[in-house]
């Protein structure tokens, strides 16, 4: 038996809860894994409220780093004792082990610590997929980025510098925007205090930028149009503060002849080989320095609710984990 986060239904963090569960062996295609660390992610919370539907009894969590304490049948890239970390469905991770597919697991250099390697995989994967896919980035853009100063806004921040790129951030507080401009930020909104999208426009002589990267969804959906130069993209990879609004294609006509897009992590890393070059890419990043993981919260595993709330009122920046 071991520990692990379980839900009886969707709701607030009081549905987790922390109890005693039997692992079992892998069967084909699976692994075991000892977790020696796991990721905490706003994806987390749609799980956990229902915003994502899953059947019940359910576990939650999605990224994790640990050790592989056993493999099933036709399992050829991982081994017993290899060092692997992953950031994928099933959920799952909020556990001291567990049975998983193998296909998501990729090999974690011995550089890169296991909390570094839970921290790291779902928002760095997306930073990776964002600036390299869905708008490949090649140096001397100005792009806006929402919640720079949160775990994903973080890795944004160093990785758009790293690439030569003007990044206007979005943040909630003067400290935040301390902390997105130490990690590379070229300039800071705060959006308590200023309009963002008059911000932009000053920023960027009137023009607006071509790329828009919006996690907050509700809130900011309609100014982050605003922002965009004629023939620009809307990627709005998340919904923090609510659904977007249903809207008509009017509304990207008359701004310019917009695209849009709702990418996933999931979508952009279900082949193997786009698995293996992305983790990669960011194992590079990570690894040359030029990309840091900053993880400023650390909570017990058992303290998996607390977490929560500390998520949902925005009270964390940039990387958290949670520690078996």
């Amino acid at each position: 038996m071991v520990k692990a986060i379980r839900m009886a239904r969707a709701g607030g963090p009081e549905v987790m809860e922390y109890v005693d569960v039997e692992v079992g062996e892998p069967g084909p295609g699976e692994v075991r894994i000892r977790q020696a660390a796991i990721g905490l992610n706003y994806i987390d919370v749609y799980f956990r409220t229902g915003a994502y539907p899953q059947e019940y009894p359910a576990g939650i969590g999605m990224e994790g780093a640990g050790t592989i304490e056993a493999v099933g049948a036709g399992v050829t890239h991982v081994k017993v004792g290899d060092r692997v970390a992953y950031a994928s469905r099933p959920t799952g991770a909020y556990a001291e082990a567990r049975v998983m597919p193998a296909a998501v697991l990729v090999r974690l250099p011995d550089a890169i610590s296991f909390e570094t390697g839970a921290a790291m995989m779902l928002q760095g994967l997306t930073v990776e997929y964002l600036f390299r896919r869905t708008f490949p980035l090649k140096g001397g853009e100005t792009i806006l980025f929402h919640a720079a100063a949160g775990g994903v806004g973080l890795i944004a921040c160093q990785w758009a510098r790293a690439l030569g790129v003007t990044m206007i951030g979005t943040v909630g507080s003067a400290e935040k925007a301390a902390l997105a401009k130490e990690h590379g930020c070229t300039h800071t909104i705060n959006y308590n205090t200023e309009n963002f999208v008059e911000r932009v426009k000053e920023i960027t002589g009137g023009k607006g930028v071509p790329v828009v990267y919006d996690s907050i969804g509700k809130d900011t959906f309609a100014g982050s149009l605003d922002c965009l130069s004629p023939l620009g993209l809307m990627v709005s990879y998340g919904s923090a503060s609510g659904p977007v609004p249903p809207f008509g294609l009017n509304e990207l006509a008359s701004r310019g002849s917009l695209f849009i897009t709702r990418p996933t992590l999931f979508t952009y890393s279900a082949k193997r080989e786009d698995l293996e070059s992305m983790a990669a890419e960011l194992f590079r990043m990570v690894e040359s320095g030029k990309v840091k993981i900053e993880i400023n919260q650390r909570y017990a595993l058992k303290d998996a609710a607390q977490a929560h709330r500390d998520l949902e009122a925005r009270k964390t920046t940039g990387s958290t984990i949670l520690l078996p």
